[in-house]
């Protein structure tokens, strides 16, 4: 069985975000780019799995610019076999992506898609179940521990929900997003790093794939979110809530 991974190029989960002045996004010339860390723990298992004698292969895939290489290039270094790389130079908004990995699903036909439960720049939070809906495949989302019948041609998906835990029964193929408890994400050694030079990854278009991309989503401003104000203190739990009733209005 083949796994496919999802894996996206954002700013760095340590770099201070900054608003350009024209507000039409963030600044990203001359930003420390990584990994999506939920795309991090979504590859983790996907290799874990494949070390445990369930997979065959790991396929990393990513879409973007040429600089999105760099990222695959860490994946191929945590131990994906080969990858994809689908250029295209603007923006792309989650059912674009869907539509692309539907595409690369039906020529390399995975039983198991693994992706991050969102991306931490845009935090959309839809791309897993766009494509589990485009293919019609089942989906356990926000899993926080998969455990795979081989057997049986399922997985077991823990996901986490408001109330607690949810256990699903999914039969393969099927999409799963990696929540933040699901695993450790595990780092590239030096040999591996060198090893991944060498690796395969094939260049795609989205007209290869026969995927016409038009923006469902206008961005109309970015702005910075307002600046917390400074707390006060109260003599009395009554002028305590006269505030919280009369001035921040939550009760």
């Amino acid at each position: 069985m083949k796994i496919m991974v999802a894996i996206k190029r954002v700013i760095d989960y340590a770099v201070k975000i900054r608003v350009k002045p024209d507000k039409s996004g963030v600044e990203t010339n001359n930003v420390k780019m990584s990994m999506n860390p939920f795309c991090e723990i979504a590859l983790e298992e996907a290799l874990r799995i494949k070390e445990s004698g369930l997979a065959s292969e790991v396929i990393a895939v990513s879409m973007g610019p040429t600089q999105v290489v760099d990222t695959i290039r860490t994946g191929l270094a945590m131990g994906a076999d080969r990858a994809i790389h689908v250029d295209y130079p603007g923006t792309l908004y989650p059912l674009s992506v869907a539509k692309i990995l539907k595409a690369l699903v039906e020529i390399e036909k995975p039983g198991l898609i693994f992706l991050g439960k969102q991306a931490i720049d845009d935090d959309c939070n839809q791309t897993g179940q766009m494509i589990a809906g485009l293919l019609k495949w089942p989906q356990g989302t926000f899993a926080s521990k998969v455990v795979l019948d081989k057997e049986k041609q399922t997985a077991v998906v823990d996901r986490e929900v408001d109330g607690g835990l949810e256990t699903l029964c999914l039969d393969l193929p099927a999409v799963i997003t990696a929540d933040l408890r699901l695993n450790q994400p595990r780092y590239a050694t030096l040999p591996n790093i060198m090893k991944a030079k060498s690796k395969v990854i094939k260049k795609l278009t989205p007209e290869d794939l026969k995927v016409e991309i038009k923006s469902d989503i206008e961005v109309v401003k970015v702005t910075e979110p307002p600046k917390r104000k400074a707390g006060v203190l109260v003599s009395s739990v009554d002028e305590l809530i006269d505030k919280l009733k009369n001035e921040a209005r939550v009760v």
